[in-house]
């Protein structure tokens, strides 16, 4: 495998770093009064099989770089995969020509100096994964052929894929600030097809990790595809009703995603929010806590800087049900009378605080109502949160699960679903950057037979 290796990464690094003082300081030779530019490296492996053959291998390499450049509040950038000088030279003529044409912006422009990370703290980012390409495929097919063992019922495969990635990013502006990092992101992942009499269902399963070493086995990530495959064969319909939702833990990472969406600053400042103008007010019940934590040792989601340079920090978002921060860039900040909370380029490792119930505590206190699995469509108006999505599940009743469902419409409101959110379950088992546990929203309108 072609990945990038410990002894070559602070070489890349190097290298990557005189590339980005090269792009400013041209830059600065063309005549711009200020300019950012990043760079970086990659190298990668993705196997994936299916039915037991090799279906697709790819090793892959890449390389790029950015140049934004400032004249007064005129702003024009440009990019290219070449890292010669002459590229250099190239690249940064073309963003002057382009800022010579944009309309002047008096927002636009660098994020403050004093905003500048000064440190960068070890964050356990890069684990280069030695893996040899048999090596990988025995993996993917280790981890497909537990799905298909998982039960007699599981007649097809969409296949499982092993992926590896390593990569070195650099960020520099004419402040002087140059920071860069290494990373590594590696996975498993795996979907089946199930069939029971007329009944045919499909689901998957994956882990994901910045080392090797802290993803779930082959057969395990194979195992639970099959199992939930499975699960879901004998599927009905339900009638229209009004009913408790519990969303599980993995849906409810997208309703936490939607969250982030409605409080970032391109939204706020267009005006497309649902939470306009709600810092500071109640926006979900007194236990909730939302937290964002950029510096989370191997995190997938881990960033010492943001896209503009500035130093990341963690922060409540939410607090006792109180909405605390935006997620504001330099731009939207400057756009909103408000500073950045260094959040260019999105949110970094979301946290929602769990609760005491495990899952069978909490469907327990549900009673009769729809565990949410799966949805489909995108039925979400980000303006007024309105939310209507197709889902599949299992109904609910006296505390436990009585069958699979599909084919129902489930509709609500955002911000009502925000504000009836009665408990948050201690049972997270997925990876990612958004972690929650599943949460159980007190009433939402289910459209069924």
């Amino acid at each position: 495998m072609t990945a990038i290796a410990t002894d070559d990464v602070r070489e890349r690094q190097a290298r990557l770093e005189q590339v980005v003082e090269d792009l400013l300081a041209e830059a600065k030779r063309q005549g711009a009064s200020a300019a950012e530019a990043t760079a970086g490296a990659g190298a990668g492996l993705e196997t994936r099989v299916r039915l037991g053959a090799v279906e697709t291998l790819e090793d892959t390499r890449s390389n790029g770089l950015g140049i934004t450049v400032y004249m007064g509040n005129h702003k024009g950038s440009a990019s290219t995969s070449d890292l010669g000088p002459a590229a250099v030279r190239d690249t940064v003529a073309a963003a002057c020509a382009i800022a010579s044409h944009t309309q002047e912006d008096p927002c636009a422009g660098l994020a403050a100096l004093q905003r500048m990370a000064t440190q960068l703290p070890e964050l356990d980012l890069f684990h280069p994964w030695e893996l040899q390409i048999e090596a990988a495929i025995d993996l993917a097919l280790e981890c497909e052929e537990a799905a298909r063992a998982a039960d007699a019922r599981i007649v097809n495969s969409e296949g499982a894929a092993v992926t590896s990635h390593t990569g070195v990013h650099v960020y520099g502006n004419s402040h002087g600030f140059i920071g860069s990092y290494p990373s590594s992101r590696h996975g498993l992942s795996c979907a089946v097809v199930g069939r029971e009499d007329a009944s045919m269902q499909r689901d998957y399963w994956w882990s994901s990790a910045r080392c090797a070493g802290d993803l779930k086995s082959a057969a395990t990530v194979g195992r639970r595809a099959g199992e939930r495959t499975i699960a879901r064969l004998g599927a009905r319909r339900i009638s229209t009703r009004e009913a408790p939702v519990l969303f599980d833990a993995r849906i409810a990472a997208g309703l936490m995603r939607h969250l982030v969406h409605a409080i970032s600053g391109s939204s706020l400042y267009r005006r497309e929010s649902f939470l306009l103008d709600h810092l500071g007010q109640k926006i979900f019940p007194d236990f909730v806590r939302i937290r964002e934590e950029p510096l989370l040792p191997r995190g997938l989601g881990s960033a010492p800087f943001d896209d503009d340079g500035v130093a990341t920090a963690p922060k409540d978002l939410v607090a006792d049900g109180v909405l605390h921060s935006y997620l504001l860039d330099t731009y939207s900040a400057r756009r909103l009378g408000m500073e950045t909370t260094g959040n260019a380029g999105g949110v970094h490792n979301l946290r929602i605080e769990l609760g005491a119930l495990d899952r069978d505590a909490l469907l327990r206190e549900l009673g009769t109502g729809l565990l949410v699995t799966e949805l489909m469509g995108y039925g979400i108006n980000p303006v007024t949160g309105d939310y209507s999505r197709g889902t599949a599940g299992f109904w609910v009743e006296g505390g436990e699960i009585r069958f699979p469902v599909e084919g129902v419409t489930i509709a609500g409101n955002l911000k009502r679903m925000f504000q009836g959110l009665l408990a948050v379950v201690n049972d997270c088992d997925f990876p990612g950057s958004t972690r929650t546990g599943s949460w159980l929203i007190d009433r939402m309108t289910i459209a069924g037979e």
